[in-house]
């Protein structure tokens, strides 16, 4: 009798732990999502007082994301005399969008973009130059550009 109920428990066990076993294709049973993604792009040059534009476009999968769960930006000067609070951005034709300024101050700026789509959160920021830099302008920069490292050549 013994004997029986030992097999019996055993048999359950063994399904117990079989039902506990890895499927080969669960990678597949979650999505895929490719995160999104913003190119920056600022005018080579600024004019004194003139409204210029900074553009930015939004991809995810590789497609022009037209209409973002949102996207704001906020500009300042690196030295910490100017700072344009966050602001939702113009939206253009064909997934584009667009901050306007006119900058009457030179300097090196950083803008900071955050945009959604879905469950994509992105937060990317870029400097850039308007007029001509200070000395403690141009440390700050350079402090930035990592060293560059020898090249090792490997042969086997």
């Amino acid at each position: 009798m013994k004997k029986g109920l030992m097999r019996i428990v055993l048999i359950g066990v063994g399904l117990m732990l079989g039902g506990c076993s890895l499927n080969a294709n669960v990678e597949s049973l979650y999505k895929e999502e490719t995160p999104l993604q913003a190119a920056i792009q600022i005018p080579e040059n600024f004019t004194d007082n003139q409204e210029e534009s900074i553009v930015i476009t939004l991809e995810q999968d590789g497609e022009t994301v037209e209409d973002p769960s949102f996207v704001h930006a906020e500009i300042w000067k690196q030295d910490g005399s100017l700072s344009y609070p966050m602001e939702e951005v113009e939206q253009g034709p064909g997934g584009k969008f667009s901050v306007k300024k006119a900058f009457d101050e030179d300097g090196l700026y950083s803008i900071k973009v955050h945009a959604a789509q879905g469950d994509s959160e992105i937060t990317p920021q870029k400097q850039f130059i308007v007029g001509e830099l200070s000395d403690e302008e141009l440390e700050i920069l350079q402090e930035d550009v990592p060293a560059q490292e020898a090249e090792h050549e490997h042969h086997h």
